[in-house]
């Protein structure tokens, strides 16, 4: 009964850390391609779409210690036209600092870069999958449209609009959510679209020194340049994401949670096992004048122990398994991609204190069965 029970906290205590193990690959598998995109920190203004900035107050900014570059950004909703389709998208327009602050360019499936200087885009897959259009194609150029402040809706007013012609130099594919997002353009593209001024702005993206505390660096920002600038990291960017992934990293914590609970009624079940096979031997130390309180005691320090030794084993056992399948791809997703799978300490302490701590608790209940009526029928 007591190896059953044993074997039951040890399968539950290994499958609640493969299964948290597993979430912090698909997180770090989900988030890996928001690097490529999004900056370290970015900048954004506290009042309205865009902002202005002097030449003096970026000489403050890239001053502050930690900020490796930075890339200034335009971005607006346009409508693409291609031919007799329409769709609604986000252009960014970048500078040439923009590929020092992120690596988007390494997600190119076709084509190239934009060139700057000339009126190039580079698309999303999935906008050019809806457009049916592809990469270098000189005689079917993109539409960008954007409405202009004050002019009502433009799809019924003659003028009401800016436009201009674009050819698209290349395609990157990242996720669904962005391919179906975003253009990239030259800055200056944007800026005349948009009818920006030469030092306004909608964001400022920065790349910060690998290993340097981002807390100072917020700070330092938000001493130079008060009520500013709205300072987003890469995990504010995608909150929605970062959201999604901790619930249902939660929700399967929980779940295996309520395994274990039910794990450890076998454990209850045989410590009140034990406790009836020794009844003539817990009589006899009763009798030699052992006190109902220390006899529980034995029970308790018994469960406790058989849970924690269960505990650790079922950990360990949790990490070879996880270990092999980073080394040796046990488990695949597709014949080239392993199910990703992470080791984190974090999910050690989780899963060792959810062990102890419920262990604990069916020792002290099951020990409780222990009475002076009990012991001496």
């Amino acid at each position: 009964m007591t190896l059953i029970a044993s074997g039951g906290v040890i399968i539950a205590s290994a499958s609640l850390f493969i299964v948290l193990s597993v979430f912090t690959g698909l997180k770090d598998f989900s988030l890996q391609f928001s690097s490529f995109v999004d900056p370290d920190i970015k900048l954004l203004s506290r009042k309205g779409k865009s902002f202005m900035i002097t030449e003096e107050d970026l000489s403050k900014l890239i001053k502050i210690e930690g900020i490796y570059d930075y890339s200034m950004v335009i971005e607006e909703r346009v409508i693409i036209k291609s031919e007799n389709k329409n769709l609604l998208a986000t252009l960014k327009g970048i500078d040439k600092n923009y590929l020092k602050v992120t690596n988007v360019d390494s997600m190119m499936a076709r084509g190239n870069w934009i060139t700057f200087g000339n009126n190039e885009v580079v698309s999303g897959w999935g906008i050019s999958n809806k457009l049916s259009f592809g990469v270098f194609d000189f005689l079917k150029p993109l539409s960008l449209y954007v409405p202009k402040a004050g002019k009502g809706q433009f799809s019924s007013l003659r003028g009401a609009y800016n436009s201009v012609y674009v050819n698209n130099v290349g395609l990157f594919d990242i996720n669904e959510e962005l391919n179906n997002e975003y253009v990239y353009s030259d800055i200056s593209l944007a800026r005349t679209l948009l009818n920006y001024n030469d030092n306004q702005y909608t964001s400022i993206e920065l790349k910060l020194t690998e290993g340097t505390d981002e807390t100072i660096v917020r700070e330092e920002i938000e001493n130079k340049f008060a009520n500013t600038f709205v300072i987003k990291n890469r995990e504010q960017l995608n909150d929605a994401l970062y959201k999604m992934l901790n619930t249902e990293n939660l929700a399967i914590y929980l779940i295996f949670t309520l395994v274990i609970i039910i794990a450890l009624f076998n454990v209850i079940g045989a410590i009140i096992m034990m406790i009836l096979d020794k009844k003539r031997s817990l009589n006899t130390l009763f009798n030699l004048g052992a006190e109902t309180k220390s006899i529980k005691s034995i029970f308790f320090l018994q469960g406790s122990l058989m849970t924690v030794i269960s505990g650790i084993i079922g950990v360990i056992l949790g990490l070879v398994v996880v270990f092999l399948q980073q080394n040796l791809n046990l488990v695949m997703l597709t014949p080239d991609l392993p199910y990703p799978v992470g080791i984190k300490f974090l999910n050690v302490i989780i899963v060792l204190v959810t062990i102890f701590v419920l262990g604990i608790v069916a020792s002290r209940i099951a020990s409780a069965r222990i009475t002076k009526q009990l012991i001496k029928t």
